[in-house]
């Protein structure tokens, strides 16, 4: 069954690797599971998979293969107090019900009738009211009716009225195609990573301590500075007109950098990039920044993120007096060649989908001036981007 498990792992694209799955071998016959089905799950989880983007696959992967394995006889064990048990039972169950649940003895009494039953129980069992199965009112199996009943085998809640769920899965959120929220772009956002010492010494140096200690004789505790990101990122921002329709996902984005990149340094513009950009959207018109000067004041080894959905008439770009909002002296792409010779990580981040970049004459040439460095807003897009931007 290991094997399998192993097997529907790599099918569903989980990169779980020979030397992971014999570690978890031995931490099975180390007992490390504690042979309760949650523990090897949680065991299983933690070994096998490396990336929060998976972890939904894996939930899906584990479901099948264990299919049927949701309580163990000999170990089923709830930590639901039975007060809590019986505030359910006041809102969702009729008086008959609760007779019915009464009459069993509560929880304990559910379990200890679930592990004689499993005992009992030699075949699979489809309808009725006793054995485990599905279809019947036991309090126990799946796909039937009962108040109080133990979830075993079954797809998804049909009642929602089960005390135990196995296949609740908590992190459908995180698939490569979809649009990210705040915390997973931070995840994404740690691929853009050199770590060093910056700042006070406020970090115990265990190796340090250890090393003084038994060189002096007595306890030397040493401190050094904390390893912080120190990767420089100047990042332009498009703002207004059709970037109203990404203001989220632009948020977002922002947020998790500046919690995630100690320097980081931004600027607004609208549609392309010209002559002069600005800290201020609401003092755009007023103070506003030479990009020249934002290009001679940043040195080469920053990254370069623009941020905007490239989306514009093409003669914004490739003519002079193109900007639909003043007379550029020189042509938006004239500006974009410039940021990417001075700057070898530069990459565009688009928040319309892959899938729509042909239909607007304008992104596919953002893209060519980018050198092909254009990627969606996606988990997927955004893991390529910070591979691109690391090279």
């Amino acid at each position: 069954m290991l094997i399998s498990f192993f097997n529907e792992l790599r099918s569903a694209r989980v990169p779980v690797s020979l030397k992971e799955y014999l570690t978890l071998i031995e931490a099975l016959e180390a007992d490390c599971a504690g042979r309760r089905v949650e523990e090897f799950y949680y065991l299983a989880r933690a070994l096998l998979v490396k990336d929060e983007r998976h972890l939904d696959r894996f939930d899906q992967v584990f479901g099948h293969v264990f299919k049927g394995l949701d309580l163990m006889p000999e170990t089923v064990e709830a930590e639901i107090p039975e007060e809590w048990l019986r505030k359910l039972a006041e809102l969702y169950l009729t008086e008959e019900e609760k007779a019915r649940i009464a009459e069993l003895g509560g929880w304990e009494k559910i379990m200890e009738e679930l592990r004689r039953r499993l005992a009992e129980q030699k075949g699979r069992h489809q309808g009725g009211s006793k054995w485990i199965g599905t279809g019947g009112t036991s309090p126990y199996g799946a796909y039937g009716y009962n108040p109080a009943g133990v979830r075993i085998g079954q797809k998804e809640s049909r009642h929602r009225r089960a005390i135990k769920v196995w296949d609740k899965r908590e992190f459908k959120d995180l698939a490569d195609d979809v649009e990210i929220g705040t915390r997973n772009i931070k995840v994404a956002l740690r691929r853009l990573r050199k770590l060093a010492r910056t700042g006070a010494a406020e970090e115990l140096d265990l190796d340090g301590t250890i090393r003084g200690t038994a060189e002096k004789g007595y306890l030397d505790i040493r401190l050094r500075p904390e390893r912080r990101n120190a990767v420089k990122v100047l990042m332009f921002l498009d703002s207004g007109g059709s970037m109203d329709w990404h203001v989220k996902e632009a948020a977002e984005l922002f947020s998790a950098a500046r919690s995630e990149f100690k320097h980081l340094e931004h600027y607004y513009f609208h549609n392309c990039l010209y002559e002069t950009v600005w800290k201020d959207n609401a003092r755009r018109w007023t103070e506003t920044t030479p990009t020249w000067t934002v290009l001679n004041t940043y040195p080469a080894d920053y990254k370069v993120v623009f941020v905007g959905d490239a989306s514009m008439s093409p003669y914004e770009i490739t003519h002079i007096g193109g900007s639909v909002e003043h007379m550029n002296p020189e042509a938006g792409a004239t500006w974009l060649k410039r940021v990417v010779e001075i700057y070898q990580s530069c990459i565009w981040l688009n928040p319309v989908p892959r899938e729509h970049w042909d239909w607007t004459a304008s992104i596919p040439l953002i893209r060519r001036l980018m050198g092909g460095r254009m990627y969606p807003l996606t988990l997927e897009g955004l893991d390529s981007a910070m591979q691109a931007l690391m090279r």
